[in-house]
């Protein structure tokens, strides 16, 4: 059998065999064969609202009915984006802040190295271009956010990626101060996750991310919080940023700000960044996308939020995280998981030795449960956050029986 016309992302293109999902109401998608499934990663990371919400349908067809979008260039501008930019200005985790609307999380990366490249330009520091990074930091597949982020696998085979990139340890806040101690007068921008979420699930150890702050404002860097998938609830704050306590200058979002009804991402601007951008009236800001603020993704977005404000979503964070735990947990007891990792309702579940995560996802599948590896040995749950407290026992049922299966086949191999 040829593969069919669509080119499946982070999929092998030889690949013939393909679950279709065709519907979803709340935490459950059905597919092509009428089969249910809980949705245990939010398709990907972004459906906190859920599946199936009439509510997003309404608002964006009322969109288009007015129109459907004008752009935002130059000295245009459309009713639905000024909207939505002040009310993520407003929930916003610094002060005086401004947003640049993309279409993705790996728009929003390149626009934030853009900004703070530009930005100190602007103030009369052109030497400052480096950016510093995280291993195992997830940020986007366009050339800068591929270039900054810490998987190494993603990065083969693209040839030159960009330059004066630098890598940290993913809790090593020694080799920050190293980078800093040797590059401080170079540096622009450090970009972090607030929890890793694609790199393995890897939250940050106490005093890192303030130690990061610490650094950049020492150095006069500025600090971006990649806040594509923590943004926007799936922490019990709106923020990864507010949950722990850090000040950013850049935040990067997507994902849940429309959860995933339409693309859309951006850029929350501090004013550490503004200052040089607004400080010469006659410059230009030469970077945009065509869709930069385009209304209908605004309108889901405004409606999107309107829910999770509505159904006190950001609430309910802490009992899916903590069941999630308790159960995780209860794994691990059982010899069945080597680590777990997690914060809020995000977290993952490390393989035991000889265990692949692939194989017990498949695993999984059959038993109605979509999860996602993330490499060879972390199965990661990022659920929508309208799941019920059945849905997450199913999901760790489900990894139970997986684990079991494999172990069996291990211990039968060995003997």
């Amino acid at each position: 059998m040829k593969p069919g016309p669509l080119l499946h992302p982070f999929a092998r293109p030889a690949s013939t065999d393909f679950l279709t999902i065709v519907s979803g109401q709340g935490a459950i998608v059905v597919d092509d064969k009428g089969r249910d499934y809980v949705d245990a990663l939010a398709a990907l990371w972004y459906c906190n609202i859920g599946h199936g919400r009439p509510e997003m349908a309404d608002a964006v067809a009322q969109q288009m009915r007015r129109i459907e979008t004008f752009h935002t260039f130059d000295k245009f501008s459309n009713e639905t984006a000024e909207a939505l930019a002040q009310k993520v200005v407003d929930l916003a985790p610094m002060d005086g802040a401004r947003v640049m609307f993309t279409s993705s999380g790996s728009e929003a990366v390149d626009t934030a190295i853009k900004l703070a490249r530009v930005a100190h330009v602007q103030a009369g520091h052109p030497e400052r271009t480096v950016v510093v990074s995280r291993q195992q930091g997830y940020h986007g597949v366009t050339y800068g956010g591929l270039s900054v982020q810490g998987i190494d696998p993603n990065r083969e085979g693209f040839g030159p990626l960009l330059p004066d990139v630098m890598r940290i340890g993913i809790g090593d806040l020694a080799s920050a101060e190293e980078v800093f101690a040797r590059h401080g007068n170079r540096i622009a921008a450090v970009i972090t996750e607030p929890v890793m979420a694609a790199g393995g699930v890897y939250p940050p150890e106490a005093g890192y991310l303030e130690g990061l702050r610490r650094l950049c404002d020492a150095a006069g860097a500025f600090l971006i919080m990649d806040e594509v998938v923590c943004g926007f609830g799936r922490l019990g704050a709106w923020w990864g940023s507010q949950r722990f306590g850090i000040r950013p200058d850049l935040v990067t979002f997507a994902k849940a700000i429309t959860s995933g009804y339409i693309p859309l991402g951006g850029v929350l601007v501090g004013p550490a960044v503004r200052q040089p951008l607004e400080q010469d009236e006659t410059w230009l800001l030469r970077h945009g996308h065509t869709y930069s603020g385009h209304a209908v993704a605004c309108a889901a977005g405004l409606e999107a939020l309107a829910i999770t404000e509505r159904e006190e979503l950001l609430e309910r964070v802490p009992s899916i995280g903590a069941q999630l735990k308790t159960g995780l947990d209860e794994l691990l007891g059982a010899g069945l998981l080597r680590a777990v990792r997690g914060d809020g309702a995000v977290w993952g579940a490390v393989m035991p030795e000889g265990v692949a995560a692939g194989v017990v996802r498949d695993h999984m599948l059959e038993a109605g449960v979509i999860a996602r590896p993330l490499g060879a040995d972390v199965i990661a749950f990022c659920p929508p956050l309208v799941i019920t407290d059945g849905q997450i026992d199913r999901c760790i049922d489900s990894l139970r029986m997986g684990l079991e299966r494999e172990v069996r086949v291990a211990e039968h191999a060995v003997s």
